[in-house]
C-alpha cells in the first residue's frame, strides 16, 4: 500500500455512531471517490484496500455525481463523466451528383429469407444493388 493510501486509511474513519456504524471524514470520502473514477480502477478493490464496503463506496460515488451535476435525475456512467464531450457531431451531406452519361435504370428488389426476414428495395440504382446481391449470394440459405 502506498503512503497516500495509508494516510487516507488513517483519516477515513473519524468516529462511530451510537449504533456502531462508522462516521467517515468527508474530505477522505471525496479522495476515495476521485480515486475510483480513474479509468480502469476497480471500485471493489479500492473498497477492500481501505476497509470500506463496496456498496457503500458506490453510494458515495453516486451521491458525488449527483452533487457535481445539479439538475440531473440520473447518475452518469463512469465513461460519460470522464469524457464530457458531445457524442454527436453535425455532418453535412452533399447532394449526389448525377452522372452525365446515360443513367442506369432504377430497379426494385424483394428478398425473402427462410427465417421470415423480408427486405424490399424500391427504385434503387443498379450499382447500389450489386453489393447486396453479392452478399445474399454468399448466404448458406441461398441457392
Amino acid at each position: 500500500m502506498t503512503e497516500m493510501n495509508a494516510e487516507l486509511l488513517a483519516r477515513l474513519v473519524v468516529g462511530r455512531k451510537r449504533d456502531g456504524r462508522c462516521r467517515y471524514d468527508p474530505l477522505a470520502k471525496q479522495v476515495l471517490v476521485h480515486e475510483c473514477l480513474k479509468p480502469g480502477v476497480s471500485v471493489a478493490r479500492i473498497a477492500m484496500q481501505h476497509g470500506v464496503n463496496a456498496n457503500l463506496l458506490r453510494t458515495w460515488i453516486a451521491k458525488s455525481r449527483e452533487q457535481s451535476l445539479p439538475g440531473t435525475a440520473r447518475a452518469l456512467p463512469r465513461a460519460e463523466v470522464a469524457s464530457c464531450t458531445p457524442a454527436f457531431v453535425a455532418v453535412q451531406v452533399a447532394a449526389p451528383v448525377a452522372p452525365a452519361a446515360a443513367a442506369l435504370p432504377a430497379l426494385r428488389l424483394q428478398v425473402r429469407l427462410p427465417n421470415g426476414v423480408a427486405i424490399d428495395f424500391d427504385e434503387v440504382p443498379l450499382e447500389a444493388l450489386s453489393p447486396v446481391v453479392q452478399l445474399l449470394g454468399t448466404l448458406p440459405c441461398s441457392s
